[in-house]
């Protein structure tokens, strides 16, 4: 008799153990009173602090190793940043990519991470990239050897599906390094040409300043203008260009409209370029060079720039109205 009253609670009593093992295993099921609550959450806690240190170190470490390797060649980048107007921009590049990252973080965390060992065969010629740099004294081979680190690494640790989806920012991020120097110079003198030319057709064509031109002078009668580097335009196109590919990204899907939107930076930037030399030979002229050296040549830049974004902003609008203009109406 004692047995079967003493039976059902030895049954609940080991059934309630067992619940309460299952618990503490598994947290998210069942019924769980505050104690074994407590515990489970912490033990969530502890393993999960685990888990992240275990999945990050290596990567922290050697992102560190990476940064002394590469610590002159940031040096050097930044420095001509500072120094070179000409890529100035390439202080907002890496902002603007961290900012991208940042959006796709939901993205990147639902990705399986399936570490790559072509990843360290990257990493490795990066670096032997990075002595042929060193050694023939060619800075634009020591940045790439640091952009093609930064690949290796994430291919390593992370895989390639990771490397997709990063596929755009590090892409954008080359747009911070400066091109290389005989690729620059090949760059710069058509452009000071170009210049010239377009300031001296619209010069003659309005027929108030009497001009000659040859080369890049541009003879008044009371001056020369040269066209310098600083007047070419390139700092125009390089960060109108950039800001063409940065604003096509976010705020366009169409492939096409991406391009043209792109390409229409170029002929923007040059345009541009030309007219304000026009306005320098104007103020010249009509007030002295020193007119047109001081605010002005400052100020203008600013306001080239701007009137280029309204630019870029309207064609926006105006090729996507194209679009839904040529669009079927069964697709609308």
């Amino acid at each position: 008799m004692l047995r079967r009253s003493v039976a059902p609670v030895w049954h609940a009593m080991c059934a309630f153990r067992a619940a309460a093992s299952r618990a503490c295993e598994a947290p998210l099921t069942g019924v769980m009173d505050s104690q074994i609550q407590r515990c489970t959450w912490a033990d969530i806690s502890i393993r999960g602090a685990r888990a992240g240190v275990k999945r990050f170190w290596r990567p922290l470490i050697l992102a560190v190793v990476a940064g002394v390797v590469y610590a002159s060649v940031l040096v050097g980048l930044i420095r001509q940043w500072h120094y070179d107007a000409n890529y100035s921009h390439g202080f907002l590049v890496p902002v603007f990519v961290g900012y991208l990252i940042w959006r796709k973080r939901e993205a990147l965390a639902s990705l399986r991470s399936r570490p790559s060992l072509f990843g360290l065969f990257v990493v490795l010629g990066a670096l032997g990239i990075l002595v042929i740099g060193q050694t023939g004294a060619e800075l634009f081979l020591t940045r790439i050897s640091l952009w093609g680190t930064i690949l290796g690494l994430l291919l390593y640790f992370w895989g390639r599906a990771t490397l997709r989806a990063l596929a755009f920012p590090l892409c954008f991020l080359l747009l911070m390094i400066p091109l290389p120097g005989l690729v620059h110079s090949q760059i710069v003198f058509p452009l000071q040409l170009l210049a010239s030319q377009l300031a001296t057709v619209c010069l003659e064509g309005v027929n108030v300043v009497p001009i000659l031109r040859e080369g890049n002078l541009l003879i008044l009668s009371n001056y020369t203008i040269q066209v310098v580097e600083a007047c070419s335009g390139i700092r125009s196109l390089m960060s109108l260009v950039t800001l063409g590919i940065g604003y096509s990204y976010l705020a366009e899907r169409n492939l096409v409209i991406r391009a043209l939107l792109v390409l229409a930076m170029i002929p923007v930037a040059i345009v541009s370029n030309g007219i304000r030399v026009v306005g320098t030979a104007l103020l010249t002229y009509y007030w002295g060079v020193q007119m047109a050296e001081g605010f002005f040549h400052s100020f203008s830049g600013w306001v080239i720039f701007l009137v280029a974004t309204i630019l870029l902003l309207g064609l926006h609008a105006a090729l996507v109205s194209v679009r839904r203009f040529l669009q079927p109406k069964s697709e609308k």
